[in-house]
């Protein structure tokens, strides 16, 4: 016999011994005076676990490196003739004070020019100028020679 059935079998013998169904049938058994139904038990009573809460999360200030001061400038330009593609540009920053201007040919041959500023007190600002003449290219026309008219030799007559 394995284990499980002899576990139930022990279960199911303390079950029925603690309901009062044991001790020579019902003629040997008689319930006292003021108990006259058996005993139900409740299920062993389990307390829950203890809520235990977590520690308050605490919020680090913000890392502020004092010791690298923010400072910098660049610049760059591209000039490709073969594609037109023609720009440049500049930055510096002093700071929280950043100053800069970039410029690119628009499509239709004028420069675009945008200086801008940043720092804390004004945010970001930018100013931007067009210069030179827009050139638009006139429609294109393409010439197209007539078709050739092709004519059937034309032969004497038919004999027979």
């Amino acid at each position: 016999m394995g284990a499980i059935p002899q576990v139930l079998i022990v279960v199911t013998l303390i079950a029925v011994a603690q309901a009062g169904y044991l001790g020579g049938g019902y003629a040997a058994y008689s319930a006292p005076a003021a108990y006259a139904a058996p005993a139900y038990h409740a299920a062993p009573a389990y307390a829950a676990p203890a809520i235990v809460k977590a520690p308050v999360a605490y919020k680090a200030a913000p890392a502020v490196d004092y010791y690298a001061y923010p400072k910098y400038s660049f610049s760059y330009g591209v000039n490709d003739a073969h594609t037109g593609d023609i720009k440049s540009q500049w930055e510096e920053r002093d700071g929280d004070v950043v100053k800069g201007e970039y410029s690119l040919v628009e499509p239709d041959g004028t420069v675009r020019t945008v200086s801008y500023t940043a720092d804390a007190h004004n945010g970001f600002n930018a100013v931007v100028h067009r210069s030179g003449p827009a050139v638009h290219p006139g429609a294109v026309v393409k010439a197209v020679a007539a078709p050739a008219i092709y004519k059937a030799p034309v032969y004497g007559g038919y004999y027979h």
